[in-house]
């Protein structure tokens, strides 16, 4: 009682600021260590490794539904009361069976859910809407129903693509990352390891449950709810139990805990003789107790120490204040031990950028990406890559649902967007445009210096669109004028700046030793490929920069159009990347097509240099000097990044 009645005061007393300030100054504040684990024990681990695809998923155009691969253009009229006959080819493609027979006009192959799709085809039709007919000559399916080209069909690469990163170091790893990373052939993933945390109470009145409790003590529940916030934050708690007031035993169990990557005690903080924890943390060091008193209610006794850079905290004994200064403290630098984040909300508003049909009669789920607005709010856009999509659901912050009645939601709309998890933070950069993996490059970099990135690909078009409504920082862009025969600055308007990028040198893609194209220039290349019926191209969606490069090209040769309004056979097939383009091209789907040569070198395809185009970067003129931008641009033109491009097959450009 003397003792005690002689309790030193705090006369260090600091702000929280000051104590955090102190505390994490001592730390080094990042991941204790990495490991690699198999794919079945990764969920609720934290990734520590850029995820690059190798291959493209799907790997080859697939099938959505089953029914029969066709020619859209020989569905051309078909209705209800008018069907269009169709010949079936003497096969049926399950998923795994490669096609044997080519859809030649008037044919048709009957075609299972994710089987692959047969040169020839652009489209699949859906059972539902043909008939069978037998006739003398043979068996027929009749049509009655047209489609447009690419209908229910997911084209190669059109979920992930070849050198794309799929997944990023930090990311907490939960059912969607494990089925991307299972999509892409990894059966072992690099984690951060979980940090070690020792956790022991003191004092002689503490009881652990279980035990009888005689009178004048209690139950420790400090360790109990400690050991499980550790958990929660992706550490492993190390529980030593509870130590009396006894210095020798103390000093030792304290031995023990400090073989852990960090140590969290609770009571015997205050500066009276008989509490002992911070005596004997006293003894630690360098640099040794930080802050002891800090000005908050509760919490003012904790002490904050760090010995051989680990954090090693005494929280109040009373379990209030335990848990508070805990939260505070001890919380966030566990984070940045394991990789966590932080939490956020579940339903939010926010509005939707563009039109959205869907099917009266049902209720759907429609995932999207939310995206800060300059003016305030959130925007909602539509991951758009399909039922069969892995990176859809991973990527997704959150779905709105469109009720069974409604059949479309006018852009603009006002939508509730219930969250999938239960966090969400706008992104210190967010990139909306076309996609390039020069971008995926200089996001990387930007992540590694502590921002946060966010990146949707809605083409050229959509990413100008985004910047104009001030919905992202930065769009990546290659959007050709014909008429001036240059990139992206005809296209700027009014509040809208341009940030020069590289140089990405568009090529015509065949494979090599095709005597069509082998040895040949590009005028007579293109020649050739149109006067030979059999020889097939790979189109690119309308809108995109490619697109209006390869209409410019066909139109040079100035040849009448074909059956279907095609210049050429395959003009009708679309598809909506560089690497789709090649994947159908190396797996002989299609003959040739237009991709940038850093991709076609992935395939190892024979090129003719097109043109070189520009990939520029447009900002909304207001966000051009925000410090993400900023730092952007730093990154971008430094002499590292202006390196690493050159080794992509990229040319920088000043």
């Amino acid at each position: 009682m003397s003792s005690a009645g002689r309790q030193q005061q705090f006369l260090d007393v600091v702000t929280r600021d000051e104590a955090t300030r102190r505390f994490q100054a001592a730390l080094p504040l990042q991941p204790v260590g990495i490991e690699p684990i198999p794919l079945e024990q990764a969920a609720g681990r934290i990734l520590a490794e850029k995820v690059i695809s190798e291959l493209d998923v799907p790997g080859f155009d697939r099938s959505n539904v089953d029914g029969y691969a066709v020619r859209s253009s020989d569905l051309l009229g078909a209705d209800e009361e008018t069907h269009r006959p169709l010949w079936i080819n003497p096969e049926t493609l399950a998923p795994g069976q490669l096609p044997q027979y080519e859809v030649l006009s008037g044919t048709a192959t009957l075609i299972a859910t994710g089987g692959m799709v047969p040169r020839g085809a652009d489209s699949v039709v859906m059972i539902e809407h043909t008939d069978l007919l037998d006739t003398p000559e043979g068996s027929q399916v009749a049509v009655s129903r047209m489609i447009a080209p690419g209908t229910h069909i997911s084209s190669a690469g059109s979920d992930i693509t070849r050198g794309e990163t799929v997944l990023w170091p930090g990311q907490p790893i939960t059912a969607r990352e494990l089925g991307v990373l299972a999509a892409i052939g990894r059966d072992q993933v690099t984690v951060f390891r979980r940090p070690r945390v020792a956790i022991l109470s003191t004092g002689d009145e503490i009881t652990p449950p279980g035990q009888p409790l005689p009178i004048g003590m209690v139950y420790d529940s400090n360790a109990t709810i400690l050991a499980a916030t550790v958990s929660e934050l992706g550490c492993e708690p190390v529980q030593l139990g509870c130590v009396r007031d006894d210095r020798n035993l103390l000093r030792e169990r304290m031995q023990a805990a400090l073989q852990c990557d960090a140590v969290v005690l609770s009571g015997g903080t205050s500066k009276g003789e008989g509490d002992l924890s911070y005596q004997i943390v006293r003894e630690l060091g360098p640099p040794g107790i930080v802050a002891h008193g800090v000005a908050l209610k509760p919490g003012k006794p904790i002490c904050l120490a760090v010995h051989d850079q680990k954090p090693v905290v005494v929280l109040p004994g009373f379990p209030t204040s335990a848990i508070f200064t805990f939260h505070e403290f001890v919380a966030p630098v566990l984070r940045l031990m394991a990789g966590q984040r932080t939490s956020r909300q579940t339903v939010i508003r926010a509005t939707i950028p563009q039109r959205l049909n869907s099917e009266r009669g049902r209720t759907e789920y429609l995932l999207v990406g939310l995206i800060r607005r300059a003016q305030g709010g959130w925007a909602a856009y539509p991951m758009g890559k399909g039922s069969g999509s892995v990176t859809t659901f991973s990527g997704a912050d959150g779905f709105i649902t469109i009720p069974q009645q409604t059949e479309s939601l006018d852009a603009g709309s006002e939508v509730d967007v219930t969250l999938i998890d239960e966090t969400l933070q706008p992104a210190d950069l967010v990139a909306i445009g076309s996609h390039c993996i020069g971008l995926d490059h200089l996001l990387g970099a930007l992540r590694r210096q502590g921002l946060t990135t966010r990146s949707l690909t809605v083409g050229s078009q959509g990413g100008l669109a985004a910047v104009q409504r001030g919905e992202c920082d930065i769009a990546g862009v290659h959007l050709y004028d014909p008429v001036t025969g240059t990139y992206n600055e005809p296209f700027l308007t009014a509040g809208v700046s341009r940030i020069p990028g590289y140089a990405r040198q568009q090529c015509l893609v065949f494979r090599r030793g095709d005597s069509r194209f082998e040895g040949r220039d590009l005028a007579s290349a293109i020649s050739a490929a149109i006067l030979d019926p059999q020889c097939r191209m790979i189109n690119r969606n309308p809108g995109s920069g490619t697109r209006l490069l390869i209409d410019e090209l066909l139109q040079s040769q100035a040849r009448p159009t074909r059956d279907g309004g095609e210049p050429c056979p395959g003009y009708r097939m679309q598809t909506k990347s560089h690497n789709a383009v090649a994947a159908a091209i190396a797996q002989s789907r299609a003959d040739w097509g237009i991709a940038i040569e850093t991709v076609a070198r992935e395939y190892d395809l024979g090129v003719i240099p097109v043109r070189e185009e520009r990939y520029d970067f447009l900002t909304p003129t207001p966000q051009l000097n925000t410090p993400a931008v900023q730092a952007f641009i730093v990154q971008l033109t430094s002499p590292e990044f202006q390196a690493e491009l050159t080794a992509l097959g990229f040319r920088p450009v000043h």
